[in-house]
């Protein structure tokens, strides 16, 4: 891949820049991500679909 190419992980960490991120591209608050993120766990995929 190129330098600077933006890509999107599979799993979400717990640093506030990546919640915020989550939360705002699934128009929640940061919160109910974290909350998600503790029972399916740190796959996007699987926060995706439980927030949904």
């Amino acid at each position: 891949m190129a330098r600077g190419t933006r890509v999107e992980r599979n799993s979400v960490s717990n640093q506030d820049h990546e919640i915020k991120y989550e939360a705002n591209k699934l128009d929640v608050k940061p919160d109910k991500i974290r909350d998600v993120k503790s029972s399916a766990g740190n796959q996007r995929k699987d926060i995706e679909k439980k927030v949904k």
